[in-house]
């Protein structure tokens, strides 16, 4: 028997997901990704402790699985998307890594967003705020010294391979879902830097290799610090939404993919492409297919920032009795309905699928209004976002899907999964594995390794639906009333966050003078 080890670094929780090659998860541990906000619209993450808080993770991990580092077959990262890693020209850590949700780019974002039709046709991709090509030009802009220390641009899951394998490697998938790479030729293009103001950093990106290929082998001095076998080999991954889609056996359009965890990412593989008036992305996926995606930072996150405003009191009074926050609002979804929040939240703590200068919002309090019920009103909000980017999707697939795969922090909750699908109108299905990102990343080791030909094969063989949630037509109906004007607010208030923004950019001038 194969034994498959994922280190799966995302924005809210880094985990070490131990799966065997028939997918059965074996053993896992965790932490809480060490998140740092200097400043407004700043997301980042220390990365001179980073290999040392995976290793002891890895090491609960094995223990959990009750097996020993030599039995570890291969291993692989996965990590989100976006963001940038960069190292120096000695290979060294010199700056924070900066993560997904990272807002700092948007006026630059939103600039270069009106005359996207100049590369369009190579990337096919949008422009947003926490692309690597947008973060370096703020950087340039902003923090030239910095900037000129660059030595090498990595993603996430890439720059902990690194550190593993001491090979500095861009995977593919990841690099094209960054603004990185020529969809068509499946290359680095100078001329996509060139558009972005930073041609000089085509000198600095590494080698692309495929999810599937080995990377390299872990180090010995890897070995000391996680406690793996040197010689282990490592296999390049992928970043989370390609993990989650495979991991959920979604690899054509007649499933949707969609994670509700950090960000909100809604895909389904085509051969197509999305077309520029779609607002859509595309990337390669790991089976070669295009992946078309409609994202934001618009999900579960959100809850968990809301909760620590709202329950604060809550969570520490839970913790005191031996209890989980999420014992009462399993408990609070269960006892109320579709009509029981008469008021909306605007998921934009970290962004917005709308506006750029959008930010979150309650509309709809009265001085009768309870936590519960906006506590509720946050479930149905980040729901809501997740229908916005599902409707840009069916636009271009002109069909349904026959379910959707449903994965995240959303998926703990079975009365949450029960109102994305009322919300959304569709069957939302649910696979056996817990850890998806975990579970992808075995699928590809167990390719890489030979255990399976082929991915599709792969995934055959490891996945399984385990549960599957049928639309209620009552709360449907009501949804799809409180939808309507969750979107007419949303149009609403267009004018009126740029105002926002404006006067918050004055009053922080006036505060500083």
């Amino acid at each position: 028997m194969n034994y498959f080890l994922t280190i799966d670094n995302g924005g809210t929780n880094t985990k070490v997901v131990i799966c065997n090659e028939l997918g059965q998860q074996l053993g896992l541990a965790s932490f809480p990704t060490k998140r740092i906000s200097p400043q407004p619209d700043f997301q980042e993450i220390k990365l001179s402790t980073l290999l040392v808080d995976i290793g002891r993770v890895i090491q609960e991990a094995l223990h959990n699985a009750h097996l020993k580092a030599a039995q570890i077959s291969a291993v692989t990262v996965v990590g989100h998307g976006k963001g940038l890693y960069a190292l120096n020209n000695e290979g060294k850590i010199f700056m924070n890594g900066i993560l997904s949700t990272d807002n700092r780019a948007k006026g630059i974002a939103t600039e270069l967003n009106q005359q996207l039709v100049k590369i369009y046709a190579l990337s096919h991709q949008q422009i947003m705020a926490s692309q690597a090509p947008v973060i370096l030009r703020w950087l340039k802009d902003n923090q030239p010294a910095k900037y000129n220390q660059i030595g090498y641009i990595l993603s996430n899951k890439d720059f902990i391979r690194y550190l593993l394998t001491g090979n500095i490697l861009q995977e593919l998938g990841d690099a094209s879902g960054n603004n990185l790479i020529n969809l068509t030729t499946k290359q680095y293009d100078t001329r996509l830097y060139d558009f972005f103001g930073i041609s000089e950093i085509s000198a600095k990106l590494p080698p692309l290799i495929n999810a599937t290929d080995l990377a390299g082998h872990i180090t010995s001095q890897a070995a000391k610090i996680t406690g793996l076998v040197s010689g282990t080999p490592v296999y390049g991954g992928m970043f989370d939404i390609d993990a989650c889609a495979l991991a959920t056996g979604v690899l054509d359009d007649s499933l949707f993919s969609m994670i509700a965890g950090t960000w909100n990412m809604n895909i389904f593989p085509s051969h197509q492409l999305a077309p520029l008036d779609s607002g859509l992305m595309n990337s390669i996926f790991p089976t070669g297919d295009n992946l078309i995606e409609a994202s934001s930072p618009t999900s579960a996150g959100n809850l968990d920032m809301m909760l620590k405003i709202l329950l604060a009191d809550e969570i520490q009074n839970a913790k005191q009795n031996h209890k989980s926050i999420y014992d009462y609002l399993e408990q609070m979804l269960d006892t109320t309905k579709a009509d029981y929040a008469q008021l909306f939240f605007f998921p934009f703590l970290y962004g917005s699928n709308v506006n750029p200068n959008a930010e979150g919002a309650f509309i709809g309090l009265q001085s009768s209004t309870t936590k519960t019920e906006m506590i509720r009103a946050v479930y149905e909000g980040i729901c809501f976002a997740h229908r916005y980017h599902l409707d840009q999707l069916l636009k271009i697939l002109g069909h349904n899907p026959t379910a959707i795969r449903v994965s995240g922090g959303a998926c703990n909750s079975k009365h949450w999964v029960q109102m994305f699908a009322d919300v959304l109108n569709l069957p939302v299905e649910i696979t056996a594995a817990t850890e998806l990102g975990g579970l992808g990343g075995a699928i590809t080791c167990a390719v890489g390794r030979g255990v399976y030909p082929d991915l599709p094969t792969a995934v055959g063989k490891m996945t399984q639906v385990t549960a599957q949630y049928q639309p209620c037509r009552e709360e449907t109906k009501i949804y799809n009333q409180k939808y309507q004007v969750y979107c007419s607010l949303l149009q609403a208030l267009d004018g009126a966050w740029n105002n926002l923004s404006k006067l918050k950019k004055e009053l922080n001038v006036h505060h500083d003078n």
